[in-house]
């Protein structure tokens, strides 16, 4: 089963807090704001979902 991850760029502040906890490496800052450039590797965890202090992410089952 797999994962889509969103991160809304409007939201997202680009603290990389969501990079930093994420245990299979989704995430990368880029241009200033995280984004989802491993998706498929996301295990559902919602640990960057949790850190995310702006409510910029959201992990739903695909």
């Amino acid at each position: 089963m797999g994962y889509n991850v969103n991160v809304d760029a409007e939201k997202c502040v680009g603290c990389g807090e969501c990079v930093d906890v994420c245990p299979v490496e989704v995430y990368e800052i880029k241009d200033g704001k995280s984004s989802p450039e491993n998706a498929e590797e996301c295990l559902g965890c919602e640990s960057c979902v949790e850190v995310c202090e702006s409510n910029a992410i959201t992990v739903e089952e695909s």
